[in-house]
């Protein structure tokens, strides 16, 4: 991340994810972008690493991937999650949908 302070990177990944609405999701190249135009640089990919790492504290399931799908691995979890919150699924809760649920942190 070159001239980024991580410890900074990874709060700020953190506070966005945190405000993500309560049945609403976002995806890692939108926190991306937010976070980037503050601190100027990063991407996705830092943002998933971020989120692997220090994410379980937060609300992990509300970020996904552009195509509105989660890892394999938390599929599971992230479903009872939707189901709590009341967040739009597509096809049997294996991805968002893409309607009311998108946007930026």
């Amino acid at each position: 991340m070159g001239h980024i302070d991580p410890e900074e990177y990874a709060e700020m990944v953190l506070t966005c994810v945190e405000r993500v609405p309560r049945g609403r999701v976002t995806t890692y190249g939108a926190i991306a972008e937010v976070v980037g135009a503050r601190l100027g640089g990063g991407g996705p990919r830092q943002v998933g690493s971020i989120m692997a790492s220090y994410g379980g504290p937060v609300p992990w399931w509300r970020v996904v991937r552009a195509d509105g799908s989660l890892p394999p691995s938390h599929q599971d979890e992230a479903r009872q999650c939707y189901l709590e919150e009341g967040t739009p699924r597509a096809r049997a809760g294996t991805s968002t949908s893409s309607g009311r649920s998108g946007g930026r942190p």
